[in-house]
């Protein structure tokens, strides 16, 4: 066996966003609102109210902050159309299975989503760019409840 047969085989970026005609559906939104950097100041931002927030900061890996602020900005940027270091380095996102560990209410849900709203709000985007991020954010929230138990 040579050695180029044994080494392992990167897995492939996941496409997280597909179109009837294909992946990425809006792959310009990420380098029209400014790339990566904008999405880790909306995910920093973010962060900054969850950090205050009674009933989800105890969802949230206080050990390890920088790590959940770098997978959701990497997870969001790849979604949009950047770079796939999320499914590099995670794999496919599974988001209801990553999330089915916690207890989310539709209070959390509204908490969360308040936080976000409140993260673009200061970015200051279009409004096109700004609609369709609150869109996704809205459903993806709204998809992750997995309780209706306070």
């Amino acid at each position: 066996m040579s050695d180029e047969s044994t080494r392992a085989v990167p897995p492939s970026p996941v496409t997280l966003r597909v179109g009837e005609d294909g992946p990425a559906a809006q792959p310009e939104l990420f380098h029209q609102i400014g790339g990566s950097e904008t999405f880790d100041r909306l995910v920093r931002h973010f962060y900054e109210g969850v950090q205050s927030d009674p009933v989800l900061w105890p969802m949230y890996p206080h050990h390890d902050l920088e790590g959940a602020i770098h997978r959701l900005s990497s997870f969001l940027q790849q979604y949009w159309g950047g770079p796939t270091t999320y499914s590099l380095e995670r794999g496919h996102p599974r988001l209801r299975a990553r999330h089915s560990a916690f207890h989310v209410t539709p209070d959390a849900r509204d908490r969360w989503l308040g936080h976000m709203r409140t993260a673009l709000d200061a970015l200051e985007l279009a409004p096109l760019p700004d609609a369709l991020l609150r869109d996704y954010l809205d459903r993806a929230a709204h998809s992750l409840v997995n309780s209706f138990d306070e």
